[in-house]
């Protein structure tokens, strides 16, 4: 089976207080793609760039096994472009310029091969433009939806919409108050459920994640990283790695979901130590199980 993703591809410059990168493949679909290619498997991704994407760019993203049928390349245009620059603490950004350029016409559509896809990834796009993909799918055994504190101010009835469609929400913790109007985090989380998604997952950044599926919760801790040199696509890459596993094993028990939440944080883990998607690139199977196991010890008691 195949994961199909869909969301942004982008050109990134990211400052730290450690270094600074300019045009560096980033966007939602980018990190989700590479982070579910790990777990075997095609990955369709649904995208668009202008023609200052770099080959290189395409090449690696082949080199992951990733299906670029459905990527839309704009000749005479430019890709969607975003700078930030990170407080010293890393968990604020401070946003220099979004420049959508090709992106902000995306009009996603799928490949006739893309459409019977049972694991699908909505990156953190247009809610609208989410529920044009759900449209053009035949039947999709597990949609997973990521979506921002952006989208719930001005498209809140359209993201209502498409959360009433999807089996998982993946939002942090202050997306699931404002969403839910309840500073209470638990309490928040069953009125998000109640909105439709029968599973939910809350990130709360250095200090993990919480799954709530069959009225149960599981809290995932962060793997500790001692060298954090850039959070950009981490909660992206988490996404790749939960859906790239869940593909893999296609079972979808409360017990395998907790598995999934920490193998997508295991990817997560790998993202941050270097800047872009460096950290995820080069990972191999022996890699992953090794900080998996690791992630096993730091939760024990």
């Amino acid at each position: 089976m195949a994961v199909l993703v869909v969301g942004s591809i982008a050109l990134d410059y990211i400052e730290t207080p450690l270094d600074k990168i300019d045009n560096a493949l980033g966007g939602s679909t980018t990190f989700i793609a590479i982070g579910a290619s790990y777990f075997g498997g095609t990955v369709n991704i649904v995208g668009v760039v202008g023609d200052d994407f770099e080959d290189s760019h395409i090449k690696l993203l082949e080199k992951y096994n990733i299906n670029l049928e459905g990527l839309q390349i704009v000749k005479d245009e430019k890709t969607f472009r975003y700078g930030c620059k990170y407080q010293p603490d890393m968990n604020v950004r401070d946003s220099l310029y979004t420049e959508l350029n090709v992106f902000e016409k995306f009009n996603p559509v799928l490949p006739e091969s893309y459409k019977n896809d049972s694991y699908v990834v909505l990156g953190n796009i247009d809610p609208v433009l989410q529920s044009n993909v759900l449209d053009q799918l035949k039947s999709p055994k597990f949609v997973i939806c990521d979506t921002m504190n952006f989208w719930i101010s001005i498209r809140k009835q359209e993201l209502l919409d498409v959360i009433k469609r999807v089996d998982l929400l993946i939002i942090n913790d202050s997306e699931a108050k404002e969403l839910s109007g309840e500073s209470n985090l638990i309490k928040a989380a069953e009125i998000v459920q109640g909105m439709g998604p029968k599973h939910l997952i809350i990130k709360k950044g250095e200090h993990g994640a919480l799954l709530f599926s069959d009225g149960k919760i599981f809290s995932a801790p962060a793997f500790p990283v001692n060298n954090l040199v850039d959070p950009t696509g981490a909660g992206d890459s988490f996404a790749g790695g939960l859906a790239g596993y869940l593909n893999k094993t296609d079972d979808l028990s409360y017990e395998n979901l907790k598995l999934a939440v920490v193998y997508g944080s295991v990817i997560a883990s790998f993202c941050v130590d270097k800047f872009s998607t460096r950290g995820i690139e080069e990972l191999n199977e022996a890699a992953i199980q090794k900080r998996f196991n690791e992630f096993k010890e730091i939760a024990r008691f």
